[in-house]
């Protein structure tokens, strides 16, 4: 049988696939589950009795030699701490399953294995098993898999299902952090060439912004569900639009949102013009969507800004659950956003290589 043309691309598979092959094929059904795999769901959540949950998550391991062993192990633990505190908890454990690539070095791995303790370390994160080889077949950028857990009470944590009709959308940092981080390390003399030398250093930078920890933990510190923040979810492959439409499938609500709100750096703006990207559905992690009660935004957005987050009001969730996501503009009225099967960040991503940039 012929595999859907999304599951031929590079980055995530596409929603039709995930729907009608991955969410159809789950093992055995549990009564412990209480959060199981869906769209926009970055989290398990499993019941452990006793009003106590474990909650989870996985993504690929990042070793990427073009930004350094150090910066690889920075992103690999936030990129995934990333995902699991956007349940308003905090990880505690991690399993990590390393499948090398045979041409790495053991002094380059010792380093990023020391950087990845170091910053777990940091974060409150226990290593507790895994698995490390080398094995044909494997290369960089992607080197396995990990998956991070921790417990907490059943009422403190949250789900981008727990989002409300009237809550406000609120945006941190600003769209298409990854993109402009990546790309510009990743074909560093093509960007000075076109942009030069500050903006190249300026948009390097971004890298360290790839994270929504901080974000999550503050946003949630305000208090949540009834008490504040009612879900907060990461934009990654898709970008901003992209997280938001997640967020409406898996609360079964609309959002609307105004293009304009949704702030775009300068520098963002040169790296996408230089890759021919859409800022609002390009790879954004390190953006954080979190939606609130309307009395609350104030409070979010000024314990945010006092740890010098920048955040934006976009929008708000309404409750009509055919409408999904709804993008005005100051010029037009709202129209549905249509979700494309593939985030264009890995095609451009690959197009540059074929050209030779570097």
């Amino acid at each position: 049988m012929e595999l859907p043309q999304r599951f031929n691309q590079l980055g995530k598979v596409g929603r039709k696939f995930l729907e009608q092959t991955i969410f159809r094929n789950l093992g055995l059904e549990n009564p412990s589950v209480m959060v199981r795999p869906g769209h926009g769901f970055d989290n398990a959540v499993l019941s452990l009795g006793n009003k106590k949950v474990l909650v989870l998550t996985a993504d690929p391991l990042s070793i990427i030699p073009s930004i350094g062993m150090e910066e690889s192990a920075w992103l690999t633990i936030h990129l995934l701490a990333s995902d699991f505190t956007t349940s308003a908890l905090n990880p505690q454990f991690a399993v990590l399953d390393f499948n090398l690539p045979a041409k790495l070095q053991s002094r380059d791995f010792e380093a990023y294995i020391k950087a990845l303790s170091r910053e777990c370390k940091k974060l409150g994160i226990a290593i507790v098993g895994g698995h490390t080889g080398k094995y044909p077949g494997c290369d960089f950028t992607i080197a396995g898999g990990g998956v991070l857990f921790g417990m907490g009470d059943e009422d403190k944590y949250l789900t981008p299902a727990m989002m409300s009709p009237g809550d406000r959308i609120i945006m941190t940092k600003g769209a298409t952090i990854a993109t402009t981080g990546f790309l510009s390390r990743l074909f560093p003399k093509k960007v000075e060439e076109r942009l030069g030398r500050k903006m190249l250093e300026r948009t390097r930078s971004y890298l360290f912004s790839c994270s929504t920890i901080r974000d999550a933990i503050i946003a949630s510190s305000v208090g949540i569900r009834r008490e504040g923040v009612t879900s907060m979810h990461d934009a990654t492959e898709g970008g901003v639009l992209g997280a938001l439409y997640e967020i409406s499938s898996a609360s079964k609500r609309a959002i609307v949102i105004e293009r304009e709100r949704i702030f775009v750096s300068r520098e963002t703006r040169s790296i996408c013009s230089l890759f021919n990207l859409d800022p609002l559905v390009s790879l954004s992690t390190g953006t954080l969507i979190i939606t609130c009660r309307p009395d609350k935004v104030e409070e979010v957005q000024a314990k945010l800004r006092r740890n010098r987050i920048e955040s934006f009001l976009i929008g708000e969730a309404r409750d009509d659950r055919e409408l999904g996501l709804l993008v005005s503009t100051r010029r037009d009225k709202a129209k549905p956003f249509i979700a494309p099967e593939s985030d264009r960040y890995w095609s451009t991503y690959s197009k540059a290589v074929r050209r030779g940039w570097s």
